[in-house]
């Protein structure tokens, strides 16, 4: 479970603390979903970077499966966000010099050498997301649908209780966001995780339903 109990957030500036995200709080139970939408400047990515332990909240507390990860050092924080926690952002962050299969690894090679079942999962989930000819291509050689769906099946290839989604359709065609929207969902529901989505797109947040809006900081109900 996902327990996100009274999260504020505010940044020091020269003039005072500028308040971004105020009291946020839901739960959200394994194998369901979330979309967050919001105007630009809501504190959407800044509530997506407190989930994904990246950033920590001014106030309030993050528990995932009971685990509040900001009790820990950085290294055991890292060390959370890889076993527990997949992302997919609206560009896709992938390694210029590595292929697809490198790429859908990466989150394995941080931990360390890969086993063998790794490898041969991201082989299985880059065929999943048809790109099973493209095993050895490198992101120039492919076409931006192509690069964001070797992005998610990084995301999920550790199997992750918790996947976070920033606009992850925001740069592509309408075709290319539908199939990328497809196997996200997909995949994250067949992995019995989590999913939040934050999302300017009125059709995917749909899709992923539990729609939440977030307004000047505080999610409405």
């Amino acid at each position: 479970m996902l327990d996100v109990t009274e999260v504020s957030k505010s940044f020091a500036t020269a003039g005072g603390g500028l308040p971004v995200l105020d009291r946020v709080s839901f739960t959200l139970e394994p194998g369901r979903r979330m979309a967050i939408m919001g105007p630009s400047g809501s504190g959407k990515s800044t509530l997506l970077s407190i989930l994904g332990a990246i950033d920590e909240p001014t106030a309030g507390s993050v528990r995932l499966d009971g685990v509040d990860p900001f009790t820990g050092n950085a290294a055991a924080r890292a060390a959370f966000r890889n076993r527990r926690i997949g992302f997919v952002f609206q560009d896709h962050h992938l390694l210029a010099g590595c292929t697809a299969l490198d790429n859908v690894l990466v989150p394995a090679l941080a931990a360390g050498r890969v086993p063998r079942e790794t490898i041969a999962r991201g082989r299985r989930l880059l065929e999943r997301v048809g790109l099973a000819g493209r095993l050895d291509h490198r992101p120039g050689e492919l076409s931006g649908g192509e690069r964001q769906r070797v992005a998610v099946a990084r995301a999920v290839v550790l199997a992750p209780r918790l996947v976070l989604a920033d606009e992850p359709t925001g740069q592509l065609d309408s075709r290319s966001a539908t199939d990328v929207a497809d196997l996200l969902l997909d995949l994250t529901t067949e992995s019995g995780g989590m999913l939040v989505v934050v999302t300017h797109a009125e059709s995917l947040a749909e899709r992923v339903g539990g729609v939440r809006r977030l307004v000047d900081g505080r999610l409405l109900p």
